[in-house]
Order: C-alpha cells, then sequence, then structure tokens
C-alpha cells in the first residue's frame, strides 16, 4: 500500500548500457554503447526510472486478450505526476506516443488487463501503474488513492473499516485507473453505475503535460471527459472515490431458466424494483445443439446472523421449479468470488491463450431479438472455460459522456467472454467477433471499450460517439493536441 522511496534521479538504463538519449535521427534510444550518428536529445531527468531493458518492454507488449503485441521502446516507473508529465512533454518533442498499463493481476502474473492491446504504445512509452501503489486517504464517505492501486487493496483497505466501494468489477485485481478510464462495470451498475460514475475527483496529467485537478466543479468538462474517456485526453494519477457501509454478509440466489423470454422479464422485474443490490445474468449454451439454458445471480445483504427471509425476494419471479439454489458467504468472500473461477483457469492452461472478448451494450427492446439470433451460432467450445454474461442497467445510471449507451432508458450488457482451448486459432472468433457487433449496431447497440473487434474504422468510431463525436475531437485536441496519448485505442488515427 505504501509508495516506493524514489527521491534520487534514476539512470535511464538498457540492458547492457546506460541510455543517454532518444536519437532523433534513427528515431531509437542512444546508449553509451552507440557511436552516435545523428541528433541525440538528452534524457530527461526524472525521480523514478525508465528502461530499455528488452525483458521490461517485452513484458509491456502483451495483454490479458494474448491477441496483439504492442511492443514499447521504453516502459517508465513514475515516481509521481510529475515524471509523467515530464514523459509526455518530453515524447511529444519527439513524436512519441505515450499509454499508462494497469499491470493487473496477482504476485508476479502481471499485464494489462486490456484484450485486444488498447493499453499498448507500439513504438512508444508505456508508464507502469503499479509504481503508483500509495493509498493516501480513507475516511467514512470516501478514499484518495494512486490509480495504480487495485481494487482489491483499496477493498481490503476499506472493509478494514467498515466500508467499500459501491462498484466493483467481478475480478478485482484489476488497477483503479485502467477501470475508471473506461468505465468499469459491475453486478451493482443497476444501483451505482460504473466504477467511473463513483469517482469524486481526479489528478490528471493531459497530453499537453499539464498537472490538473479536475472534479464536478473544477475543470468540469475535463473530469467528465476522462472518466470513461479511454485515456484520450490525460492519464489520470490520482483519484478520490466514493465509499459506503459494508455489509456483513451476502445471501446468493441462483435461479435457473429454459426460456429466454421468461429470463428476460425477471431480470427486468429486479431491475425495476431493485430488490437485489446485486444482480448477474447469465447464459449456459449447451452442448449437441441444445437450446441454451439461463441464470440469475442476485444477492441480498445483510448484518449479523440473521438472514433475509427469502420469500418476499422471490416473489413475482418464475425460475425452473425447485433448482433455486441460496448461498450464505462474508460480503468479502463474494467479492473475491472470481479468485477461485482464475485459480481454476489458470491451473487449465487457459490463462495465457488467447481470449477474443466481446463485450456490448444491447438496448432492452432489441436484446430479445439479438440472442435469439446470436445464441445459435455459439457453441460450447467458443465459450470454452469462459462465460457469456447478460444483464440489464438503467442508462441514466451512467452520468459522464463517453461511456455511450444506446439511446434507451434500459440497456443490457452483452459480455462474451470466452476463454477457448489452448491452441485455438483466435482469427474465426473475431471474424465472428465483427459480424455481431455489426449486427449489433445495426439494432442501435453501442461497444463498452474493451474486448476485441478487429478493423474499426473512422466512420465506426463517429458511428460510435454519434453527436458526442464533435466534442470528443475539440476535447483531444484541446487536451491532447499532439495525439500522443492511448494510441491503440485507434479512436483518432
Amino acid at each position: 500500500m505504501n509508495h516506493p522511496h524514489l527521491t534520487r534521479r534514476a539512470l535511464l538504463t538498457g540492458a547492457a548500457a546506460t541510455v543517454i538519449g532518444y536519437n532523433t535521427t534513427t528515431r531509437t534510444w542512444a546508449t553509451t554503447h552507440d557511436t552516435p550518428t545523428g541528433r541525440i536529445s538528452p534524457a530527461p531527468t526524472l525521480q523514478g526510472t525508465l528502461t530499455t531493458a528488452p525483458a521490461t518492454r517485452a513484458a509491456f507488449a502483451q495483454d490479458f486478450g494474448r491477441l496483439t503485441t504492442t511492443t514499447p521502446h521504453a516502459v517508465l516507473n513514475p515516481a509521481g505526476a510529475q515524471d509523467i508529465a515530464t514523459i509526455i512533454n518530453y515524447a511529444n518533442r519527439h513524436n512519441l506516443k505515450v499509454a499508462m498499463n494497469g499491470q493487473s493481476g496477482t504476485g508476479n502474473d502481471l499485464e494489462s488487463h486490456s484484450n485486444y492491446g488498447q493499453a499498448g504504445a507500439p513504438g512508444g512509452i508505456s508508464i507502469n501503474a503499479r509504481a503508483l501503489n500509495r493509498i493516501h486517504t480513507i475516511t467514512p464517505t470516501n478514499a484518495t488513492v494512486d490509480t495504480g492501486v487495485t481494487w482489491a487493496q483499496l477493498t481490503d483497505a476499506a472493509l478494514a473499516q467498515g466500508l467499500t466501494p459501491p462498484c466493483l468489477t467481478d475480478y478485482l485485481h484489476l488497477s483503479i485507473g485502467g477501470t475508471i478510464s473506461v468505465g468499469g462495470i459491475g453486478s451493482t451498475v443497476h444501483k451505482h453505475g460504473l466504477q467511473a460514475d463513483t469517482v469524486e475527483a481526479i489528478e490528471i496529467v493531459t497530453g499537453n503535460g499539464r498537472i490538473l485537478t479536475a472534479t464536478p466543479t473544477h475543470n468540469t468538462d475535463l473530469f467528465h471527459a476522462a472518466l470513461a474517456g479511454a485515456g484520450q485526453f490525460g492519464i489520470i494519477t490520482r483519484a478520490t472515490l466514493k465509499l459506503i457501509p459494508a455489509p456483513q454478509n451476502a445471501r446468493v440466489f441462483t435461479l435457473y431458466y429454459n426460456d429466454l423470454t421468461t429470463f428476460l422479464t425477471d431480470q427486468q422485474t429486479l431491475l425495476n424494483d431493485g430488490r437485489f443490490p446485486s444482480q448477474v445474468g447469465e447464459i449456459l449454451i449447451q452442448p449437441n445443439n441444445q437450446p441454451p439454458r439461463y441464470k440469475i445471480e442476485a444477492v441480498a445483504h445483510y448484518n449479523g446472523t440473521t438472514p433475509p427471509n427469502p420469500t418476499p425476494l422471490l416473489t413475482g419471479l418464475n425460475p425452473n421449479p425447485n433448482e433455486t439454489t441460496i448461498t450464505d458467504t462474508t460480503y468479502r468472500e463474494y467479492t473475491y468470488r472470481a479468485d477461485t473461477f482464475a485459480d481454476t483457469i489458470k491451473n487449465l492452461g487457459y490463462w495465457n491463450a488467447p481470449k477474443p472478448w466481446l463485450s456490448l451494450f444491447l438496448p432492452a427492446t432489441q436484446t430479445k431479438t439479438f440472442l435469439t439470433e446470436t445464441l445459435p451460432q455459439l457453441t460450447p467450445d467458443d465459450i470454452g472455460q469462459g462465460l457469456l454474461l447478460c444483464y440489464p442497467f438503467h442508462t441514466d445510471k451512467l452520468t459522464h459522456p463517453y461511456a455511450i449507451t444506446p439511446g434507451e432508458p434500459t440497456a443490457y450488457l452483452f459480455d462474451l467472454l470466452t476463454f477457448p482451448h489452448p491452441d485455438t486459432n483466435p482469427t474465426p472468433a473475431l471474424t465472428r467477433n465483427r459480424n455481431l457487433y455489426n449486427r449489433a449496431t445495426q439494432l442501435g447497440a453501442k461497444r463498452y471499450l474493451v474486448g476485441a473487434i478487429p478493423h474499426m474504422t473512422p466512420t465506426d468510431w463517429q458511428t460510435h460517439y454519434g453527436p458526442q463525436w464533435t466534442n470528443l475531437t475539440t476535447t483531444k485536441n484541446q487536451h491532447d493536441p499532439h495525439h500522443t496519448l492511448t494510441p491503440n485505442q485507434n479512436i483518432f488515427p
């Protein structure tokens, strides 16, 4: 939880030689082993470290999706926001690209949790978010943290004081900066919106090298643009996040369905009356061309030893008779439920295989149509050891303009989190993703800015952002005029 002590001016080091600067003629780093040719721009003064070591660069070249390779020229381990500002200004002078990399995961198993190279900086400079790892304060209502802190670290620190973030992703070992930059969705989105919607203030280094504080009342436009803004305007280095009282326990209701209409109807019922603070839907693809099954996992929270009565919580729902299960667990155990899943995937050898995920926001009025067309195309082998989530939320819970949702009051997350069998060729799955995306957008859907959708064109992005495209472009040119930041989202050519 404490920040590494970095007070000296660190050397810019390569594998076997000290780097003296950037060769603007050859567009490579110049070291003490080189015979200088061309113009050398001296290395910037930093409190942290910047390395060109091949092993470090290779570690930042792959992400969770394992579908692309985006090797940076160098990796910055910043001591703070000033180092990032220094590097961005240096990059602007030399036409280099820069992107923050969350290095999510546990132990030594760290990598960007983007799925299609979105956090990459090919030929540029990757910034290691894990170097910014301090929790500064926790109060009864909020926490201020460096954005390299993971949600797991913040959750445990908050729980120690009887508090919790209101919105958590299923997998907690993700950097806070990474998720709030794309949104951050979880099972409480219907109550609290995205993780980005729980942010009260940010410190951000813009693409023109300025260190700014932004809140709903100060630098307001930048605040709303940066949150769920895909890293296009600045690198968020610190955030103040809402906290709420944490319950002690969770009662988990698992409901099964054989019928799509009933599954969607019951999900809409739960959304409308809000009886559960946590709600997730899952579609279970069956073998041998059998029709899918469906599952709702709804969670009620409670304190003490007396769990809530299930009868009123299940009234008006129509799951399969005699298949409903009820399980009691601690709140912390439930929030960490994905860890067991992740350990299993790793032990089976699926974790490091290519993972062509697809995440969409479907308009509620078209969700049944999309699912009816799509589900027959999916087989258990397409899912592998993964899962397909599908659950609703009210779109007005998403408060930042670049968290784009369909133009309806209710949308469904369609989250195809595939873990295909190792050695599976991902190309057909990427083609499938593109085709599903094309059909979904015909029905009014929008993409969530993770997942793997190949061949996104400028027209695709303009269509995605719709009326926000002009504002997006204006804000980009204001805060990142050289288009230095996060190039691999490919929003701007």
